[in-house]
């Protein structure tokens, strides 16, 4: 298993940006952002897998995992 696999990736529609917004919670601030949802799913696994080794080449510690939360159940419990 990839270690950017620890991490939760999020894509949704932002009818605001009229475009589709990829982030990570917990790993990173800010994403990616475009029209097609698989390409902008695509380009934030590459963010992370970046982000995830510039932790490892500063010597930080991964900040603590937020896969395995079940956040699409708890989010169904707030909706």
């Amino acid at each position: 298993m990839k270690e950017s696999a620890r991490y939760v990736k999020i894509v949704e529609w932002s009818d605001e940006d009229q475009c589709f917004v990829g982030s990570c919670p917990g790993l990173l601030y800010g994403g990616c952002h475009g029209n097609d949802e698989q390409a902008v799913f695509a380009e934030l696994c590459e963010i992370v897998d970046e982000t995830i080794a510039l932790y490892r080449k500063d010597g930080k510690p991964l900040p603590p995992a937020t896969s395995g939360r079940d956040y699409a159940n708890k989010m169904l419990n707030v909706a």
